[in-house]
């Protein structure tokens, strides 16, 4: 009874691993006998190795291996490993009935009895095929990732540790960087940080971002592994596993040096380019201004001049025009500073030796100065002559030494100096070769702010009653309208340095073709002439002024008004202001000359609105004008000149 309970038991017991067995289809789970022939086969091996049991029972296991295995004796070596150490296990390929291949997972287990004695191998194989191309491809895109991140060289790519430390490091960063793998990977990426950033904590802050908010972006100046310096743009995004753990940072790296040098460059083009249209408004507004005030000085100019050669001899009453008419005379000098500035004056350019103009003026230097300030100057032998008007040079450079003493209040030094240079490309000045002449002061010197207001009109940091604000707008006018450039440096503490670059002359007699009337010249003749103006007040002291000569004057106010006294009068001149409405100056001399050719002309004009080569063969009286100023410019026509 006992017994039959024992052996129903493992009945029972062995039917039921029969039904697992069986019930199994992902694995195939078969028994071999001790020479590996098959005894068994359940329906995972039929599923995937494609045989029926009654086909493949009895049959050799070695079936299921490659032609090449076989060869090699593989099969037999997976037996002896299992019944030597108790398990043999392997990956490879195996065969299915149909021929077609499949990757195998398997394991051989060894079956013996209770004496040891081998009874044959327990074998189960897995078909690995999907998970072998599914690690296949994960493979593939890891070494193409791979690649592509190696092939990068316009990108630092690389990975941190948590901790900041550098764990990979592709071409771009050994190219931007110079850093070699073996050389940075394990060191801290705030090696590539400046000192200063490093100080201030930015590497930290990168990190400590990035691990908050995902992602890190700025940018900034990075160091390399020779210690230059290079602009970058960087970008931290933090790493993290299935579970959200942070388990590292990406860092890219981008060059952008060239990118912020252009922008630089752009925006240096751009506020140049502003700087230059707001002065050429100023340009504009001045000029019409200096024209108008022209005309207003005129007439009070005039008219004082005509008072005090009527007024009786009386010493109060004539200390009283004196100091009009002075007055007047500083508003003309001012004027032709607002034009100079504007760029609108008539320049007498010449050939100039900058090394003998400087040295004749030196004693009017030093006296306009005084002796607190010392002046050396400077100048290499052989120096070429520039092409300038030599009096607004003169001029210019005076202007120059005031402003360079009046930043000395205790005193100094002014060095005036001159050096050859050629100029390929610059903005602002044309290619070519210049003399720069420069005056130098050990003064206060300006701060940023002040440099860049230093040539607009009117700007002064001097006090009320002690500065028009235009010397320096002048000497810049001046110098431009040269062909050259004036150059302006400044620090606070350092002194300052005004440069005009002015180009080289081509000939020792380079002058204009109408340069300016003289007004030293032999009384005319008593002549007829037509005055022509716009402004009543500067027709009536013209007029005034020509009858007080001696001349029999006809006046109009326009330049058909002019014509039709022309044709009606047998004139010996025609004087007339350039800028009136309808018909300009310059457009009524040339209908003057068709109609009467060798007619002497004279044109009246502040300068500041004549087109360029406009009349320029027509003798100029420049506004505001004296009375001996006119009386010279039509002695100077030799056709009119006293017989």
């Amino acid at each position: 009874m006992e017994y039959r309970d024992r052996f129903e038991a493992a009945q029972s017991a062995d039917g039921r691993y029969r039904m697992l067995v069986e019930a199994v289809t992902d694995y195939a789970i078969y028994m071999l006998d001790p020479t590996g022939v098959i005894s068994s086969w359940n329906p995972g091996a039929r599923r995937f190795k494609g045989y029926e049991e009654s086909e493949i029972i009895g049959e050799h296991f070695s079936r299921f291996y490659t032609d090449e295995d076989r060869a090699s004796g593989l099969p037999q070596r997976a037996l002896e490993t299992a019944a030597c150490e108790g398990k043999f296990e392997s990956e490879g390929w195996r065969v299915r009935k149909d021929g077609s291949r499949f990757w195998a997972y398997v394991i051989i287990d060894p079956i013996r009895d209770r004496s040891g004695k081998l009874l044959g191998y327990a074998k189960v194989t897995r078909d690995l095929t999907e998970r072998r191309a599914a690690e296949a491809e994960l493979r593939k895109s890891q070494e193409q990732f791979q690649l592509l991140v190696q092939g990068v060289t316009d990108y630092a790519i690389y990975l941190l540790t948590p901790q900041g430390n550098v764990s990979s490091w592709n071409s771009g960063a050994e190219r931007i960087k110079g850093y070699k793998p073996e050389e940075i990977i394990g060191r801290h990426f705030s090696t590539f940080y400046t000192e200063e950033d490093r100080k201030a904590g930015l590497p930290e802050i990168a990190l400590e971002t990035a691990r908050a908010e995902g992602r890190f972006e700025r940018e900034g100046i990075r160091i390399r592994k020779d210690g230059t310096q290079f602009w970058a743009n960087v970008v931290v995004d933090a790493i993290k596993d299935t579970e959200g753990a942070l388990i590292g940072f990406a860092k890219i790296t981008r060059d952008i040096t060239e990118r912020k040098k252009a922008e630089e460059e752009l925006e240096r083009t751009r506020e140049a380019l502003i700087q230059s249209q707001k002065m050429e408004a100023i340009g504009h507004l001045t000029g019409g201004v200096a024209h108008d005030f022209n005309n207003l000085l005129m007439a009070i100019q005039g008219s004082l001049e005509l008072l005090r050669r009527r007024m009786p001899a009386d010493p109060q009453l004539t200390q009283f025009l004196d100091n009009a008419l002075q007055g007047a005379q500083r508003g003309a000098a001012l004027t032709q500073r607002m034009l100079a500035f504007a760029r609108r004056q008539e320049l007498n350019l010449q050939a100039v030796d900058i090394t003998d103009l400087v040295r004749g003026m030196t004693d009017l230097l030093q006296s306009s100065l005084g002796p607190s300030v010392q002046i050396e100057t400077r100048f290499p032998l052989g120096l070429p002559k520039i092409t300038a008007d030599a009096n607004q040079l003169e001029l210019a450079l005076l202007n120059l030494a005031m402003n360079a003493r009046d930043a000395m209040p205790n005193g100094g030094s002014i060095v005036i100096s001159a050096h050859e240079r050629r100029v390929t490309k610059e903005p602002g000045i044309k290619p070519g070769r210049y003399a720069c002449v420069s005056v130098t002061d050990t003064g206060t010197g300006m701060d940023e702010e002040t440099l860049m207001h230093a040539i607009e009109p009117f700007y002064t940091t001097k006090g009320v009653g002690k500065g028009t604000g235009l010397g320096l707008p002048m000497v810049h006018g001046m110098t431009e309208q040269s062909g050259g450039k004036l150059v302006l440096k400044s620090k606070p503490g350092e002194g300052t340095t005004v440069e005009l670059c002015l180009p080289l002359s081509n000939s020792d007699d380079e002058r204009p073709a109408d340069a300016p009337v003289r007004a030293e010249a032999p009384k005319t003749r008593a002549l007829t002439i037509v005055s022509v103006d716009d402004d009543p007040l500067v027709a009536f002291n013209t007029c005034a002024m020509l009858e007080d000569l001696g001349h029999t004057v006809f006046c109009a106010s326009s330049g058909p008004e002019a014509l039709n006294l022309l044709r009606r009068h047998n004139v010996d001149l025609l004087i007339s202001d350039h800028v009136m409405p309808g018909m300009t100056g310059i457009a009524l001399a040339n209908a003057a000359l068709t109609e009467w050719p060798g007619l002497p002309i004279i044109i009246a004009t502040g300068y500041s609105e004549l087109p360029d080569g406009a009349g320029k063969n027509l003798p100029k009286l420049a506004k505001p004008f004296f009375q001996e100023d006119l009386a010279g410019a039509i002695a100077a026509i030799k056709s009119l000149s006293a017989s």
